[in-house]
């Protein structure tokens, strides 16, 4: 079959082989039939996409400060986003983006809908998120409870959204991340749908049970995990790792609804073109 969807993996690890890649690799191939894909190590290479050449983008996460670059990847990224953002005002054949963690956190700066800062700890593990507002009907998230489960890894946190620039811009809060009772910091916004084509996630949504225990190989990073959560709540982790419900509904409902909802969008238009 003619592969007529081409999708650009906008690859925000630095270029190093890792388990993130393999996962959105693994979730894309579930679609063979019907899309191709190109990865562009944006960071260390600073390669780009022609946007007239592909229709669907997934920027990972990535690793350090979402609010630093080195003056040149950086400024070329939102030239790039900002140019996928003018082409959808544009056009009646809209290309779909998907922001992931870093890619999250550097879209939100940079569209001006929140503020970015460090947390007060490292917020790593499973954890609960809940859809919220306009994410309870999300087709994002269709097929996922609330709370659903994540993967969560950063050190960041978008907050303090500035409801005015979302007014204006027509974006809406879907989800936040778990309810803690026990401390008086704000929630952090774990996704925002900026946009119909246009849409930015805080976790992990690629993330899948193998993914997170090829990590618990290496000691010291479990012995730091057990140090940051203790014993009980490391055991409770890797407990709802494994389970069906958890992030392996996650691994199989997030990504796959995005490529399901651009690739229908795509073809639509399309075969409308074609009549």
């Amino acid at each position: 079959m003619n592969r007529q969807i081409r999708i650009a993996v906008l690859d925000m690890y630095d270029g190093e082989p890792n388990q993130g890649m393999r996962c959105i690799f693994d979730i894309i191939n579930g679609f063979n039939q019907m899309v191709s894909f190109q990865v562009f190590d944006i960071r260390r290479k600073k390669e780009f996409p022609d946007i007239k050449k592909f229709d669907i983008y997934i920027s990972t996460g990535g690793p350090g400060n979402p609010l630093e670059g080195d003056g040149d990847w950086d400024v070329k990224y939102f030239e790039l986003i900002d140019s996928i953002w003018k082409w959808n005002k544009e056009n009646d054949m809209k290309k779909h983006v998907l922001f992931i963690c870093h890619s999250f956190q550097m879209a939100c700066k940079h569209f001006g809908l929140a503020e970015v800062n460090k947390r007060k700890d490292t917020s790593f593990g499973v954890m609960t998120t809940h859809k919220v507002n306009e994410g309870m009907n999300d087709p994002l998230f269709e097929g996922l409870a609330n709370p659903f489960y994540t993967i969560d890894s950063r050190d960041f946190q978008v907050v303090q959204p500035h409801l005015k620039n979302f007014k204006k811009m027509g974006a809406q809060i879907i989800a936040l991340e778990k309810i803690r009772d026990h401390v008086q910091y704000e929630r952090a916004i774990m996704g925002i749908r900026f946009s119909n084509e246009f849409v930015g996630l805080q976790f992990h949504p690629e993330a899948d049970p193998l993914s997170f225990l090829a990590h618990m190989k290496d000691k010291n990073f479990r012995e730091k995990i057990i140090k940051m959560k203790g014993r009980v709540k490391f055991l409770k982790m890797l407990e709802n790792l494994v389970e069906e419900d958890k992030i392996y509904q996650t691994n199989e409902t997030i990504i796959p609804n995005f490529l399901r909802i651009a690739i229908n969008d795509l073809l639509k238009h399309k075969k409308i073109l074609s009549n």
